[in-house]
């Protein structure tokens, strides 16, 4: 694939998002440590873990399937979780990127409910759509993840359906099983109306109209 996965830096009013480094370390650190039970299904280091699961990343990204991120909280200048870009396919020219997929994604317990997560979602989208010009955004989670498939349902993004036995169980305890995935994908041509949807989502946090949609 002729296609170089590469996340620039996206910056909105309330989220930087930052290609990952392990300056990020030290404040993921402290950040995966807030309230754990937010995170059942999903992919969290523990504080000792975070180097190794920055190099983790930072290795997929060498195979040019991942463009991992630090979400950076303005207000505070602190990173505050982690989201990325990722598995990107080419059907109809090596050098046209046809879908990408967003996920890894977590944010501390602090950050979350706070408009963080739909604005990084909103840049995220648009750089996809509007700059690598993809037919489709994919997302999925744990099926069981009822507090991650609302997030993703309030982004206007599509519920397609759920793979069984899909991919690595993420759960506490289920080591070595396999879990189902819930998939949501936004097109090309559900784009503007999802758009819209996330800007006037935005449109009523205070401190947004005058940085990302002004």
């Amino acid at each position: 694939m002729g296609f170089m996965l590469e996340g620039p830096v996206l910056e909105g009013a309330l989220v930087r998002l930052e290609p990952l480094d392990r300056r990020h370390a030290a404040d993921l650190a402290l950040a995966a440590e807030e309230d754990r039970g937010t995170y059942a299904f999903t992919w969290v280091p523990r504080a000792d873990e975070v180097d190794a699961y920055i190099d983790a990343q930072l290795g997929r990204a060498t195979t040019g399937m991942l463009a991992p991120y630090a979400q950076i909280d303005r207000a505070s200048g602190r990173a505050v979780g982690a989201t990325s870009f990722w598995e990107p396919r080419s059907w109809r020219t090596d050098d046209q990127l046809d879908a990408i997929e967003v996920g890894f994604t977590w944010l501390a317990s602090r950050a979350q409910g706070t408009g963080l997560n739909t604005e990084a979602k909103f840049l995220l989208f648009r750089h996809a759509f509007e700059e690598w010009g993809v037919a489709r955004v994919d997302l999925k989670t744990d099926a069981r993840n009822s507090r991650s498939r609302a997030a993703i349902e309030r982004t206007g993004a599509r519920f397609e359906g759920v793979l069984r036995n899909w991919s690595r169980s993420w759960a506490p305890g289920e080591d070595g099983r396999l879990r189902d995935s819930a998939i949501y994908s936004v097109t090309t041509a559900e784009w503007p109306q999802c758009r819209v949807r996330l800007e006037d989502r935005l449109a009523v946090i205070p401190g947004v109209r005058g940085g990302l949609l002004s």
